[in-house]
């Protein structure tokens, strides 16, 4: 996955673990999806480094973080 990931896309994603992601933040169920994919529920938490090599956020956490950092 890139490094935007769009809100349907982490919804669909969600569906298919069997995630529940209405009313939620992005973030919070990206934190779930995590769990259930045997990662940490550590999405935007990142500074530099992130030892989760498996997981499909990645990219996305750190950009993410940055974003939240900031106050956007």
């Amino acid at each position: 996955r890139g490094v935007v990931m769009k809100m349907a896309e982490v919804r669909k994603l969600a569906k298919e673990l069997g995630v529940k992601s209405f009313g939620r933040t992005k973030v919070q169920v990206i934190r779930e999806i995590q769990l259930k994919q045997g990662n940490f529920d550590c999405f935007a938490t990142a500074g530099d480094y992130c030892d989760q090599l498996d997981c499909c956020f990645r990219s996305a956490c750190f950009e993410e973080g940055r974003k939240l950092a900031k106050g956007k």
